[in-house]
């Protein structure tokens, strides 16, 4: 048994008090849940962003914008490290519940995914929250109504009154630095997906350039998805056979897939926006590596592609 939600929403509590600073706001909503915008009608920010990402892995990594390799992008970067790496993205982090109540829709992430319970992935780990919470992350451009709040406390089997939604578009500030404080997620839920156990994953470090805000939709999500799949870096410290590494390790990273190669948002208009016709592959980091703490041997997959990164953020 897990508390996240509780860590979470503690959190939640300490952003209330520092509303004006982040440039965010909060509202309750008739059934009693707190809807907090990161950048919907707000501003939001970087150091919102922050908040924002940190909650979504609820409390379990520490999440930093700071300079990067500047041979790859010249911007600021967003770093992920984590000693509860699985609990942080698989129990909350990864964006495996598509909200989807009458007209609203939005993917659903953060620990509250810990309280459905209904993903293979959870059930696979057996991670389960004994917490009273629970506390989501909303990806939408509207922020959520009351009857989405209580949908939403429904299927966690919560009260309304305890449920904390938070709410960034991907185009806002906060918004971005949350997606790509993603790159450590995606290499993990590879690494599911290639039956890699989770287990030996010990610790993890992750860093990918954070792009400029895009104003148009598509341009967007291509600018979050291609920081990671062709600038992402992620670092694992893993306790396995070097055998098991050597095998999966070549089908982590993005160039793996059969869609690697162009900028995401080419790649989604060529499958006509249809997110489950891109190769399920692509999602993961430019580059791995592996650490191995059982042998003391270091391996190393991918690269990363500046003229993509360059391609995509300008």
């Amino acid at each position: 048994m897990f508390l996240i939600n509780q860590t979470a929403a503690s959190m939640c509590d300490v952003v209330r008090t520092e509303l004006e600073d982040l440039r965010v706001a909060v509202h309750t909503l008739p059934c009693g849940a707190e809807v907090f915008d990161f950048g919907v009608k707000q501003l939001g920010g970087l150091v919102a962003g922050e908040w924002l990402a940190e909650i979504c892995l609820a409390g379990k990594a520490d999440v930093n914008v700071l300079p990067g390799d500047r041979n790859i992008w010249a911007g600021p970067w967003v770093q992920v490290t984590s000693d509860e790496p699985v609990i942080a993205c698989m129990a909350a982090q990864y964006a495996g519940w598509p909200v989807k109540v009458g007209e609203y829709f939005a993917m659903g992430s953060g620990p509250m995914r810990s309280k459905r319970g209904r993903e293979h992935v959870l059930q696979s780990l057996a991670i389960q929250d004994s917490s009273p919470f629970a506390v989501g992350v909303l990806e939408a451009d509207v922020l959520p109504t009351n009857e989405v709040a209580e949908a939403i406390a429904k299927e966690c089997q919560v009260e309304p009154q305890h449920l904390r939604l938070l709410v960034a578009p991907t185009r806002s500030l906060a918004g971005v630095v949350q997606v790509v404080a993603r790159s450590v997620e995606t290499a993990l839920h590879k690494l599911f997906e290639l039956g890699f156990p989770l287990q030996a994953v010990k610790s993890a470090h992750g860093i990918a350039p954070l792009p400029p805000p895009a104003k148009d939709f598509v341009k967007g999500i291509g600018r979050t998805n291609d920081a990671i799949l062709y600038g992402g870096l992620v670092t694992l410290y893993v306790d396995a056979d070097d055998a098991l590494i050597k095998e999966i390790g070549p089908k982590v990273p993005s160039q793996s897939s059969r869609d690697f190669g162009s900028p995401f948002a080419e790649i989604f208009k060529k499958y006509n926006f249809d997110f489950y016709q891109v190769d399920a592959g692509l999602f993961s980091p430019a580059e791995i590596v592996f650490s191995n703490l059982q042998s003391g041997h270091t391996y190393r997959y991918g690269a990363p592609r500046p003229d993509l990164i360059a391609k995509s953020f300008t």
